[in-house]
């Protein structure tokens, strides 16, 4: 007889490109754990990233807050037993969700970190949004858990940020930014970077283990891994 699964609260939308990878990995981990007809328990809260991207361009974070939150707590209500939100960037307001739910928000940084310590690696490479490749929300935390982050600078920062929301979060995948990126890691392992994080979740659409010649750690994939531990412990 197959374990108690617990349900999984998925906060998604932010882009909804991502969070179809996020469903997908989920299933696809309790599948090949559980064998058989056994699929993910899950309850999804999608948001229109319209709004969300409209609050992050005005740096109205308080607000981005109270709306993932009442998201959140919406899951909660829902059944959902842990909050894992599904994206990088929206993570700068975690203390809000965490204020509004009595279950758990699975951190993203924190699986991420916990990765990179596990493959014995202490300095890495970070991608992702401008917000989360130059405020310290991200790096702060990996710090804390004995992990530099090393970051893009001038067109490099520019470049990856663009390509984010210019082309992944609609789905767009180019071999020519796929190239530039690739670049762009090239040039932080170059500076010290013993390995790179997809700290975006739509990064992985383009870039993968494949296309580099250190450990990628894909923020998405480990985050949804997590919340498949957690539902089966």
């Amino acid at each position: 007889m197959a374990p108690a699964m617990r349900k999984i609260g998925l906060l998604g939308g932010m882009s909804w490109e991502s969070s179809a990878l996020y469903y997908e990995v989920l299933n696809e981990e309790v599948r090949e754990r559980l064998g058989g007809y056994h699929s993910a328990r899950v309850v999804l809260a999608s948001v229109d990233f319209a709004e969300v991207e409209a609050l992050q361009a005005a740096g109205d974070w308080d607000a981005a807050g109270a709306l993932l939150a009442g998201e959140a707590a919406a899951l909660e209500a829902a059944g959902a037993e842990c909050v894992v939100l599904c994206t990088n960037t929206m993570h700068k307001v975690a203390d809000a969700i965490e204020a509004a739910t009595d279950v758990p928000l699975l951190h993203i940084v924190e699986v991420t970190a916990e990765a990179i310590r596990g493959a014995g690696l202490a300095r890495v490479a970070l991608l992702g949004t401008r917000f989360t490749m130059e405020q310290a929300f991200v790096r702060d935390r990996l710090a804390g858990r004995g992990v530099e982050a090393l970051v893009p600078s001038g067109a490099d920062l520019e470049l990856v940020h663009r390509v984010i929301y210019d082309e992944l979060v609609h789905g767009v995948v180019r071999e020519e930014s796929r190239a530039a990126y690739v670049e762009v890691i090239k040039r932080l392992v170059a500076d010290g970077a013993e390995g790179v994080v997809l700290g975006c979740t739509e990064i992985e659409l383009l870039v993968g283990p494949q296309d580099v010649e250190v450990p990628v750690f894909a923020t998405t994939r480990l985050h949804a891994r997590a919340a498949v531990d957690f539902a089966l412990s």
